[in-house]
């Protein structure tokens, strides 16, 4: 049984009981929102040392996803393992393998191995690069080549996959009308648009959906059900091809839940800050309140080099409006691979975007936490503030570059504002003001 099975038949797993305790909720709440798709776990029966399980969506702290990976041209698993351990030291909630270069299913598994949170795939890409490899061609696919890739990431442990299910060919004839400055930019969403068009035939995934909920119904591998036809760009933000896509996603979930499968629905993507709150709400309405993973958002398309800034700032915003989880982006991002270094800019960049949103969300234990920083930072106890900061190592660092020799900080020494009227009351004993007494 799938973890949206027991949740229907009254019965609480211990992933529940896991994550209430880590919400500060009661076990049946978990139970409930989980039985009416609103929250999904992902957790494939097959990962056997997965430790923190994740609980994504309605009324849970905001969840953030790293994605890694070799390319076509750049491949070292080494250091893909090193990305992976860097995001998970980090507090990254998801884990994503994008890889699309060298032995796939041996990238994979390595990672599995060292993989302590829920792993995401998108499976089209090794379906690509294998027929690629044996036929020539990715227009050659076929169903059976597609299900039996995404079979072999169920056996092996993935925790949740990334599907575009909802390109059809009604949706490509709004995006052909569309208008498009930047067209397809999803990579997952453009291959199997490709080979629609080649092949002249009707997505696979769409066509034969009840055979994916079957598969991922054997092994509670949650599906993500991708936004193949997102903005790229501002220009095409919010436009007809998008939301079109999005009703027949719609669809989709519902038949899901009907099936037992968890299913989360992705989002885009380059959005100017004005219309996330509305993205938000319209993605939450046509899918009968899905759990929400969005790419970013990124607010502003002139940002290359520090895109994980810009989509801090709009993951933020869209966190504190309905988003559940944040797929991260980092320095590199429209510019080439990431590094290591990368992929820890891009985790700091949205944990703290994750946060933010959470406070504005109302989370009291995110709410209670700054108030005691506060605290702490008012009393210029120094080892307090170490302990709530979300990043001890680097704000203890930069404390000890240029530390001061009073128990202030550098910045303004024996001038630190923070208690000097309190100490000015307290050397004169004024305990309130009294107008006669003051020269004026």
């Amino acid at each position: 049984m799938t973890q949206l099975e027991y949740a229907k038949n009254g019965k609480i797993t211990d992933e529940m009981i896991f994550i209430a305790k880590e919400e500060g909720k009661k076990p049946e709440e978990i139970m409930e929102l989980v039985a009416c798709g609103r929250v999904v776990i992902p957790r494939n029966i097959n990962h056997t040392n997965l430790e923190k399980f994740c609980g994504i969506g309605e009324g849970l702290r905001v969840k953030i996803n790293t994605n890694i990976g070799t390319s076509y041209e750049y491949v070292n698993i080494e250091e893909e393992i090193e990305k992976a351990k860097t995001a998970i030291k980090y507090g990254t909630d998801t884990l994503m393998d994008l890889s699309t270069g060298g032995d796939l299913k041996l990238i994979r598994q390595k990672i599995l191995e060292i993989c302590t949170v829920p792993l995401g795939t998108v499976p089209i890409y090794e379906v690509e690069f294998k027929v690629a490899k044996e036929k020539g061609s990715i227009y050659e696919m076929t169903a059976d080549d597609l299900f039996k890739v995404i079979e072999e990431h169920g056996r092996q442990g993935v925790d949740y996959i990334t599907v575009h299910c909802g390109i059809t060919w009604e949706t490509l004839k709004r995006y052909q009308n569309s208008k498009r400055l930047t067209g397809i930019v999803s990579r997952g969403g453009g291959l199997i648009a490709a080979w629609m068009l080649e092949n002249r035939e009707e997505n696979p995934l769409y066509r034969y959906y009840d055979r994916l909920l079957e598969i991922a119904r054997e092994y509670d591998m949650t599906l993500s059900l991708g936004d193949g036809l997102r903005p790229g760009s501002l220009h095409d933000s919010t436009d007809r091809a998008q939301i079109a896509e999005l009703m027949i996603i719609g669809e989709l979930v519902e038949k899901a839940r009907k099936a037992g499968v968890q299913t989360m629905v992705e989002g885009p993507g380059h959005i100017p800050l004005n219309e996330i709150e509305m993205n938000v709400q319209i993605q939450k309405k046509l899918t009968n309140y899905a759990p929400f993973y969005i790419l970013g958002m990124v607010p502003a398309d002139v940002a290359a080099g520090f895109d994980h800034i810009a989509g801090a700032i709009g993951g933020a915003v869209a966190g504190w409006h309905g988003a559940d989880m944040l797929c991260y982006v980092t320095p590199a991002e429209h510019l080439g691979l990431p590094t290591i270094e990368h992929v820890k800019q891009g985790v700091i960049a949205f944990k703290i975007a994750a946060h933010i949103a959470d406070i504005a969300r109302g989370n009291k234990e995110a709410i209670e936490r700054n108030k005691k920083m506060s605290e702490a930072r008012y009393k210029l106890d120094w080892e307090r503030q170490f302990e709530l900061v979300l990043f001890p190592k680097e704000a203890r660092e930069i404390y000890n570059q240029r530390k001061s020799g009073t128990e202030a900080c550098s910045m303004c020494g024996p001038f630190c504002p923070m208690n000097l009227v309190e100490k000015t009351l307290k050397k004169h004993k004024i305990e309130k003001f009294e107008e006669k007494k003051v020269k004026i």
